[in-house]
């Protein structure tokens, strides 16, 4: 499996690399412009892919949504009285806006330890999540409404449908299902110039 040789033997290269902030993409409504920017998302994608079946663009509609692709993204801080800081609102943290629990979940389920500021990282635990879903809920990976709430409000949460008090929710839902179809739309545009452009990647 690529992902698990590029692990091994890319091991050096990715302690040097996650060593660096990585600014978010100039245009993220196009994911071609953001694969031609940063062309190891686009191998990250792939990976990803292979190792759990989550189409890409999929994957990259929930980071777009949770974070805006900023590597060091928290949710807003919490305030006791209205003026006293109170910690954050929750512990999500990172490009895929990863909890805790689910991050250590995730590492105890595929052995990898990883970094919640990893963009490679955040990108597997996207698709360790929405392939968990669909084996614990039923949910298809390419049903994006539903992947991307039981991703919100978490399985439980989704089981026992806490989204349909939330209307902000089901509306962010379908926010993501559009853009998962414009990524995919785009992506078929430009997969023959990405894939020519793999030529020089040493792996």
């Amino acid at each position: 499996m690529r992902f698990l040789r590029r692990t091994v033997l890319g091991g050096g290269l990715v302690m040097v690399l996650t060593g660096c902030a990585t600014p978010p993409p100039k245009d993220q409504s196009n994911l071609c412009h953001i694969f031609r920017e940063q062309p190891d998302w686009y191998e990250a994608g792939l990976d990803m892919q292979e190792a759990w079946g989550t189409p890409i663009q999929v994957a990259m509609a929930f980071i777009k949504q949770e974070s805006s692709f900023r590597h060091d993204a928290r949710p807003p801080k919490d305030y006791l009285l209205g003026f006293i800081p109170w910690g954050r609102i929750s512990s999500a943290y990172g490009y895929a806006q990863a909890q805790d629990p689910a991050w250590e979940d995730y590492q105890k389920a595929t052995g990898n330890g990883g970094s919640r500021t990893n963009f490679s990282d955040s990108l597997m635990f996207v698709g360790w999540y929405t392939h968990e879903t669909q084996r614990q809920l039923g949910v298809s990976k390419w049903d994006v409404y539903n992947q991307y709430l039981a991703y919100h409000e978490g399985r439980g949460g989704y089981r026992r449908g806490s989204y349909r008090a939330k209307p902000g929710v089901m509306k962010v839902s379908r926010r993501v299902e559009q853009q998962a179809k414009d990524y995919g739309w785009q992506l078929k545009q430009c997969r023959q110039e990405l894939e020519e452009n793999r030529s020089w990647w040493p792996f």
